[in-house]
């Protein structure tokens, strides 16, 4: 495969599994409903902040295909948080399980920082180009301990 479809593909793979699950949860967000901590943004950032950070999911994993560097523990971390980041919003929105949803993203930032550990030893750049997905995973974590 090129290194083009390898990236294409590594790129769709989070962003379609994003579209679809916030297809599935957009009926049950409540958000502008809710009782929001100081620096909650507004509702619009969600959908565009998490699009980017797919793509650079998309980008991180594609790097290290495109080197050879996948490995089965790439494999299973990447699509481990991949599974954690999924399932989130369904606990938060759909089922209104606030804090199961809070332990559970806690256990999402520990998985991206073992991915970011584990894409870094492979590829410097891969593993970087994951700081944002983890300060972004940290802040929803505050959003989700704060809000009611």
């Amino acid at each position: 495969m090129s290194n083009i479809k390898t990236y294409i593909k590594s790129i769709l793979v989070p962003v379609t599994i994003g579209l679809i699950v916030g297809f599935v949860i957009s009926k049950s967000i409540d958000y502008s409903l809710l009782i929001k901590p100081p620096f909650s943004p507004p509702s619009i950032i969600f959908p565009i902040i998490w699009i980017i950070l797919y793509v650079l999911m998309g980008v991180s994993f594609g790097i290290l295909e495109v080197n050879l560097l996948v490995d089965d523990e790439i494999i299973s971390i990447y699509f481990l948080q991949l599974f954690f980041n999924i399932i989130w919003p369904i606990l938060f929105f759909i089922l209104k399980i606030r804090f199961v949803s809070f332990i559970w993203i806690v256990c999402l930032i520990i998985l991206v920082t073992i991915m970011i550990i584990k894409f870094y030893k492979k590829n410097k750049l891969a593993g970087l180009l994951q700081i944002p997905y983890l300060l972004w995973s940290i802040f929803a974590s505050y959003l989700n301990l704060f809000t009611f």
